[in-house]
Order: structure tokens, then sequence, then C-alpha cells
């Protein structure tokens, strides 16, 4: 699986809940703003009229048309304001980068080792402090811990199914339709789990605990109820243990890329996150390494099964690395400010980035940044909002769509079950094993280009990382946590009907059949995505509030008539007029609209 990629990645519903002393500063910060709506240094009339009718928009850069002698008097208040006097110089300068970082060059504030220090930062951007790529590391094998989570159960399948009586082939077995059902649900059950508890779980875990605390127990519970796994002595015994083994993926699934996003620098945020997808990709061939490794190993004179018990039980280990490190790397800094401590924030960015100039910087946006989100108007529950108000809801229908094709596409039938299938094409068990390994050893190092590719390609450098990618650039920030919560359960509800569904659509359709039927809802996403899924790449956050708010039945009316007005002037070679724009920043470049 993949996680969203960004810097707005979903945030724990932390604002609310601030310390008394942060909440003042909240108001006053507040208050500041609005007085800067009336100051003559806050020109830009039309970024006003923005603001007013559309709340979001100021969400994009709170700092937009503030002059830079203002920036510095914030920033020298900010620092003395939240026990940080004695880097006041550090935060007068970081505020004014903070508001374009890439026009440092013409800001008189600085001096020339500041503009060597972040010119540095554009031309050598992978030149990193060690704890970061430390803490890349630990969200890297986090991530490898889920991949072997789900894959596992691949190789062990061949060995555990018979052992507890369940027989799927209907010439060795009368009851083997029933059977298959049963398979399916046992290798489904932590993505129910998922669906039904462990995604919601990860606001809380977060909140109480921490992005750094969050790992830490989700490693922990999927190490424990991987060695349970391997212990079990029952069909329904198993499922209890894989279900459990579900609180442990869910909110690590969501846990891991935000922490990683809320860590990295911008210019490499994206490309660090997206390794999510290549270590999870890199974790399903581990799975098959141990279903090899272990296939040979003997029962002893008191236990049977040794070798399916020891696959299952060999995901603990990578679980146990991440929890001996993560506590190495620094928390959050994001959810440090959501708790008021802003000098451990302020120190976590000192240990990420190079230069405390850097840190101020990254320090005060992000505060900035929170500000405005804490003070975007709600007055329902955000999951209510998200389908109550039509620009959500849009954004949900979208999200919706391409995570549910995310598991429809039917690649984890391939993860779960490639053993199974080619053992069934006449392949002997060592080499269905030795074939699945080919398919993770491919999906790892296709998954590699992710981090530049992911709109276009195969499935890992493309549909594998997109949908999480595109939920978190669609919902509005101020209900982005539980948005992406939803969009999270919705990709292992669908990933829980595939690993059940699969071993019955195998005898029922055959493996040919069964490709087929997922080939079926492929053309079927197509329209889909089409239809109901709107672009997002490059638009900010105001465009995206633009692209949200045109009706479902406009938008659709507008793709029909785009594909018959190309088919007409490309197939047909027709001399037609050219589809007008559907959004306000496309009408300044008038042009065709195409695919």
């Amino acid at each position: 699986m993949s996680h969203p990629v960004d810097s707005t990645h979903p945030v724990e519903p932390s604002i609310a809940r601030m310390t008394e002393e942060a909440a003042k500063q909240k108001a006053v910060a507040t208050q500041e703003k609005r007085e800067l709506a009336g100051d003559a240094d806050y020109h830009d009339h039309k970024h006003l009229d923005n603001v007013v009718n559309n709340p979001n928009a100021l969400l994009e850069n709170p700092l937009q048309g503030i002059s830079h002698e203002r920036l510095e008097a914030m920033g020298r208040a900010f620092a003395r304001e939240k026990g940080l006097g004695e880097f006041e110089d550090e935060f007068a300068k970081g505020a004014q980068v903070a508001q374009d970082p890439l026009a440092f060059e013409s800001l008189t504030l600085l001096n020339d080792e500041d503009r060597n220090v972040l010119r540095r930062e554009v031309t050598h951007k992978w030149d990193q402090p060690w704890r970061l790529y430390s803490l890349v590391v630990c969200c890297s094998m986090a991530a490898a811990v889920q991949g072997m989570d789900e894959s596992v159960t691949n190789g062990a399948n061949l060995f555990w199914a018979p052992q507890f009586g369940l027989i799927t082939d209907p010439a060795l077995d009368p009851n083997a339709t029933n059977n298959q059902w049963i398979l399916g649900v046992v290798n489904g059950a932590p993505y129910l789990c998922c669906a039904v508890l462990g995604c919601w779980l990860t606001a809380p875990l977060n909140n109480w605990f921490g992005r750094r605390g969050a790992i830490f127990i989700t490693a922990l519970l999927s190490a424990l109820t991987c060695i349970w796994s391997g212990c079990t002595n029952s069909r329904w015994h198993l499922f209890a243990a894989r279900f459990v083994l579900g609180l442990g993926i869910g909110p690590k699934s969501a846990t891991v890329p935000v922490y990683a996003a809320e860590t990295a620098p911008p210019l490499i945020r994206g490309a660090l996150v997206m390794q999510w997808q290549v270590w999870t990709a890199f974790g399903i061939m581990l799975g098959t390494v141990s279903s090899l490794a272990f296939y040979y190993v003997n029962d002893t004179a008191n236990i049977t099964g040794l070798n399916w018990r020891l696959m299952l039980g060999s995901a603990c280990l990578p679980a146990f690395f991440v929890m001996a490190q993560v506590y190495f790397c620094p928390e959050s800094p994001r959810w440090l400010i959501g708790r008021g401590r802003y000098r451990d924030a302020f120190k976590s960015l000192c240990t990420l980035r190079h230069t405390k100039l850097q840190a101020a910087r990254d320090l005060f946006l992000i505060n900035a940044l929170l500000e405005e989100e804490a003070n975007m108007p709600s007055g329902k529950a955000a999951l209510i909002e998200l389908f109550s108000v039509p620009r959500n809801r849009r954004a949900t229908l979208a999200s919706g769509t391409v995570m549910f094709m995310q598991q429809f596409c039917g690649i984890n039938a391939i993860a779960y079950y490639s053993s199974t299938i080619f053992r069934e094409a006449g392949f002997s068990e060592v080499s269905a094993l030795g074939a699945t390994l080919g398919f993770g050893a491919l999906n790892w190092i296709m998954a590699a280009p992710a981090v530049w590719t992911i709109d276009s390609m195969a499935y890992s450098p493309g549909e594998g990382p997109v949908p999480f990618t595109y939920s978190a650039e669609a919902f509005p920030l101020y209900v982005r946590d539980v948005g992406m919560s939803y969009a999270t359960a919705v990709t292992w509800l669908f990933n829980f009907v595939v690993a059940l569904t699969f071993p019955r659509l195998l005898d029922a359709f055959t493996p040919q059949g069964a490709f087929g039927w997922y080939a079926a809802w492929n053309a079927m996403g197509t329209l889909l995505v089409f239809l109901f899924v709107p672009e997002t790449k490059g638009l900010s956050l105001e465009e995206l509030d633009q692209v949200f708010s045109v009706p479902t039945a406009k938008h659709i009316s507008y793709q029909v008539k785009v594909a018959r007005t190309n088919f007409r002037r490309w197939i047909l070679r027709q001399k037609i007029a050219p589809v007008p724009p559907l959004y306000q920043w496309e009408q300044a470049t008038p042009a065709t609209r195409e695919f």
C-alpha cells in the first residue's frame, strides 16, 4: 500500500485542544491579521477579496501581502512570545524568507552566509542532516513492516489452510466452496479491521501519543500479532490474530507518511514521502523471501506446521527494528506546536535542518498555517461536513473513486494469492513461490520511479501512490484529517473485499476469468475517473476550491462534451470550435480542452 504525499497531509484535530496559553496566542495572532487587512502595507486587495470570498485561499500562504518590515517585526515578536528570544534575529529573517522561500536573494536582512545556505538548499536539495535520513530509514522500515504484514500469508496459505481443514479444491472436498470463503475471510481480516476500526483510531493515537508514539504502538501491535498468528491452532484463532493485526496496519499506514511529510524540507518532501510506496513494495518482496526461506523447515515432535508459523511470525523482525529506532528520531514539529511546545518544536527542526535560520523559517510558517487552520469556520462535525458541504462532498466522491479503483484494479489479488494461482497453473509449490518472488521484486523495482513519475507508467509508479496523493490534495485543510481517514478506510475496505472474494473467484471463474473480472473493472474505472475525478495536479488551494465547487452534473456534462468534440476533431477530422475552458484560471490561455 501507499500513502499520501505532500506538505498538506492530514493532521490530527489538535488545535481545538491547545493549551490555554497557546489559545491566547492564537487569539492575538487572529486579531493581528484582522488589523493587517486595514494596514497600508497589506496592499494586495485582490488577495483580500479572495480571502473574504474563499477562506481556504488564505491557507495557501497566510503570509501573502505582508510587507518585509512587518514580517520582521512579527518574527521577533513570535520568538519572544514563544520563549525563543535568544533566536530573535533568526526568526526575524525566517519570517521574511517564509513568505516566499525562493525569493531570498532580494532580502536585505540576510547576509551572504544566509544566502549561501538558502542557495545550497535549492542547488543541493539532497544535502540534508543525517538525523533526517535516519528518520527516513525508520519510516522506510515501517513501510516494509506494512508490506511484509500483507504478503507473508501468500506462501503460508499453501500450508496453514490444509492443516486447519480448508481444502479449496472441489475435487477433494465437497465443502470446498465454503472453505474458499473462509480462506478469504481469514486473509482479509486485517483489512476489515482497518476499514471499520483501525483507520479511525489514527487521530486519537496521534493526539495522545504523538507521531513517534503512534508508530511505536502500531509497530508493537504488528510484531505481537505476527507472533500470535504463528502460534494459532485453528482457522478462527488465526482470524482473530489477523484481525487485531489491522489495529497496527491501519493507523500506521496513515501516520508514517504524515510524519515524513511534517519533518521533510519542502523541496524533497514529496520524494521522501513517496518512499512509503517503494518500501512497502520491498516489504511485499521480503514476505515472499521469508516464504521461500522457511519452506523446507520440518515439523518437530511438538509443532505441526512450523514452516508456515515461521513465515507469519517473521514479519515481526522489521517491526522490532522500527520500535528500537523511532524514539531516536525527533518528534514532528507540527505536532509539538499543536501542544504549545514551541521550544521543543524548534529543537526538533534544528536537528532536521542545517541551520537555525532554516529551522526558524519552517517553524514560523508551520505555526502560521496551523493558526489559519484553527480559524476555519466549522459549525458541524467534520465527518458530517464531508457529505453535507457540496465542495467537500465532491472531493469525497473523487477520492473514494480513486481509492476504490486502487484495489479493484486487482493488484493485491496477486500480492495475496499469487503462489496459489501459480500452483493451480501447474507450478510446483517451490516454483510458485519463486514466481511470486519475481513479481515482488519487479513490483519493488518499478516502485522506485514513483518518486518522479506518479502520473504515468504501470501500477507501482502510477496508480499505486496516486490515490493517496490525490486524496491529500482534494480535501480542504480543515477537514483533511477526517477526509483522509475516510479515504484510507475506503481503500482498506475494498482491499478486504478483494482478499475475501478472490479464492472463490479462482474456482468459480478460473484464473483467466478472475483476472478478466478485474480487467473489466479497470475499464469501468477508466469511465469513473473520467466522469467523477477532476484534475488536481499543480493547483493552488484556491484553484482546488474552484475545481470542487463545480457541480458534479456540470463536470460530467463538460467531460462528455470534451470527449465528443475531441472525437470529431481528431478522429473524424472535422473543423469545429474548441470547448471553452471550465475553470477561471484556464481562461487566460484559450485552447482546446483535451484529455
